[in-house]
């Protein structure tokens, strides 16, 4: 078991992370606009998050594209859609923050901080009244957690019994501001322990993030109510593109670099047999060729015809995926 996660897991945080490295090249370039926010950093609880969860519904902040990625969109129509084209996943209309498939039950990216977490649990009364209990994912920031919308969130999540994982990505800040500056507690997850189960994980370690929402999935199914996990993190790019990340001293970085999760994967899948030097070779070549393929795709794709910009992308969306 461990043996197949491993692979899996290096896999998919490799892709992602050589995606969104693509990704930073090519808006220096131009290529794309906007914003970009990039998950540099963070792929364990992605990746381990989204394996973890498996089937349902999947709510998320603008850091998304990993998540997309583990959650099985093509890496060419995330691509494209940060290039504006009219062949990515939205339609070039949504760019780096709004990712969305509604097929992959993927809700994708709300520009703004906490806004989805409401919509997570109506989704999860949603499957509630239908009589499941596959349950929904709402994966949010450290800064999320100061706002109005979290605590009403928690509150109704339980009030209601909906089977919702609240999963927090604690990176410790919030764009620039160090979130034991602004937040009562240290520790994410003592603001949730009074209503639901509530626990703190490592998040540069994979297999830690996936087991903590294994354990909580069995949790949703079996009871039907809220959990809560907070995964600590590190991003090592700034907010965006826009933000030097000038505000975290040389020191501070190195310890989390030094905490990879990517390289402490290799490394410890190489020490236990779960991975050779030879599969970790050719799965790096083969993460090279679909950002290279990634990108001819994009480059080569048109832009949204004039007429398209003001038409709904969705329309018959639900149609499709809706009986």
């Amino acid at each position: 078991m461990s043996q197949s996660l491993a692979e899996k897991f290096y896999f998919y945080m490799k892709l992602g992370r050589e995606l969104e490295m693509r990704a930073k090249e090519e808006y220096m370039k131009g290529n794309i606009g906007g914003f970009l926010h990039l998950d540099i950093g963070q792929e364990a609880v992605s990746v381990g998050a989204v394996f973890g969860f498996g089937k349902g519904d999947l709510f998320c902040p603008y850091r998304e594209h990993v998540l997309a990625l583990a959650r099985g969109m093509d890496p060419k129509l995330i691509m494209a859609e940060l290039f504006g084209k009219v062949t990515g996943v939205s339609k070039g209309k949504g760019g780096s923050m709004h990712l969305y498939e509604p097929k992959l039950d993927f809700y994708g990216g709300n520009a703004i901080v906490g806004a989805h977490l409401p919509h997570a649990v109506g989704a999860a009364y949603a499957r509630k009244y239908m009589g499941e209990r596959a349950g929904v994912l709402a994966i949010f920031g450290d800064g999320a957690t100061n706002g109005g919308s979290f605590f009403e969130s928690i509150n109704l999540a339980v009030v209601w019994e909906v089977p919702v994982l609240f999963l927090c990505e604690n990176n410790f800040y919030a764009i620039g501001t160090r979130i034991d500056r602004v937040s009562a507690f240290k520790d994410i997850y003592l603001k949730a322990k009074d209503y639901m189960p509530a626990v703190q994980v490592d998040g540069m370690d994979v297999f830690a993030v996936y087991d903590a929402v294994v354990g909580a999935k069995k949790y949703l199914e079996e009871y039907g109510k809220p959990y809560f996990i907070e995964a600590i993190t590190y991003r090592y790019e700034g907010h965006s593109m826009a933000d030097k990340g000038d505000y975290r001293s040389p020191r501070e970085m190195e310890t989390y670099r030094k905490k990879d999760p990517i390289e402490n994967l290799k490394i410890r899948a190489l020490k236990t047999g779960w991975l050779t030097e030879e599969q970790i070779r050719l799965m790096d070549e083969r993460v090279s060729q679909i950002i290279e393929e990634a990108v001819e795709f994009a480059l080569s794709s048109p832009e949204p015809e004039l007429e398209e910009l003001y038409k709904d992308i969705y329309c018959g969306v639900c149609a499709d995926v809706i009986p």
